[in-house]
């Protein structure tokens, strides 16, 4: 299957109106324009002629207070908004609410071959709407070779060199219940601060590869719950092969951390050899890392038993 690679986000227009089923009304040339950012920009100083800092990146959306304002307005001075409005730059211009599209929108917009679209859904709903699918969309993307796994609802992302039992441990997890976000390439993506949401390619969707059987289809062999389309990634697991030489962590004190774009997620090294149930350890592993978040953490408690129990006998000695 696939690697590790970086990936390039691509909106435009054209994705906009067939997402939110936007009805075209003018500018039609216009309708691959790409849109480049998730900030949207609701014109209503540009409409009464201050357009010393318009935002003309940006999608714009016009209400019921826009266009009413701009209905007061002199023939001239319509035309002249609108002429600003549309520049090179502009991706698109949405009214909402269903309303009439002005006749000067319409001509300066073909003119300039800017994509004028309408919706029936309130200005206030669709930009909230709009600014999630943009931000999810144009939001930083990689592609990580591992296995993404809903553990108890923490996302748990499985890493390690290939051969190591990745695909296998996930089988097993999935037999109890657990399920499949993705096998083999993780596509994550920064979606906010410290937020990182994985999904499979659609290629390779709810597939799992295990050697010797070849690839086999999660969903059909045991049914909807055992996938999901996509996961927030709140642990790394990284497998590798059992290294007498190496000193393995045995409290839990220490934590590792793993950087994916811009966010740090906690890490754990797991060895693997012969007799060891991976799939329970990284079940335990998952609940424990629910445990910390909620304050509770065993390997802490321990050392502080373990240094009162040390004092006392120190005190003892004295």
């Amino acid at each position: 299957m696939a690697g590790c690679e970086d990936a390039v986000n691509d909106v435009t227009t054209k994705d906009v109106r067939e997402q939110f089923n936007l009805k075209l009304v003018s500018g039609e040339e216009g309708i691959g324009r790409h849109i480049l950012m998730s900030d949207i920009s609701r014109p209503g100083l540009e409409m009464a002629g201050y357009f010393t800092h318009y935002p003309a990146n940006r999608v714009q959306l016009l209400g019921k207070t826009e266009l009413s304002f701009f209905a007061m307005l002199k023939v001239s001075d319509r035309i002249d908004r609108m002429r600003k409005l549309c520049t090179p730059d502009t991706p698109a211009i949405i009214v909402c609410h269903d309303m009439v599209v002005p006749n000067e929108l319409k001509n300066v917009s073909n003119d300039f071959h800017v994509p004028v679209l309408t919706t029936k859904i309130p200005t206030t709903k669709f930009s909230s709407l709009l600014t999630n699918y943009l931000e999810s969309k144009l939001a930083p993307m990689t592609a990580v070779h591992g296995v993404l796994v809903d553990i108890y609802g923490i996302g748990v992302l499985l890493t390690g060199k290939s051969g190591v039992g990745k695909s296998e441990t996930a089988l097993e997890l999935i037999k109890k219940g657990h399920r499949l976000v993705a096998d083999d390439s993780v596509e994550i993506r920064q979606e906010s601060e410290n937020t990182l949401v994985g999904n499979a390619p659609k290629l390779i969707e709810h597939l799992l590869e295990i050697r010797g059987l070849g690839i086999i289809d999660i969903m059909t062999l045991f049914g909807a719950s055992a996938v999901r389309t996509h996961k927030r990634i709140s642990l790394v697991i990284d497998l590798e092969l059992w290294d007498p030489e190496k000193q393995y962590d045995r409290l839990g004190l220490e934590e590792d951390k793993m950087k994916i774009i811009d966010t740090e997620l906690t890490k754990l090294t797991i060895p693997v050899r012969p007799g060891r149930n991976l799939a329970v350890i990284i079940e335990v592993a998952a609940m424990n890392f629910r445990l910390k978040r909620m304050g509770v953490n065993a390997a802490e408690e321990f050392s502080k038993r373990l240094d009162a129990v040390i004092n006392q006998t120190e005190e003892s000695a004295n």
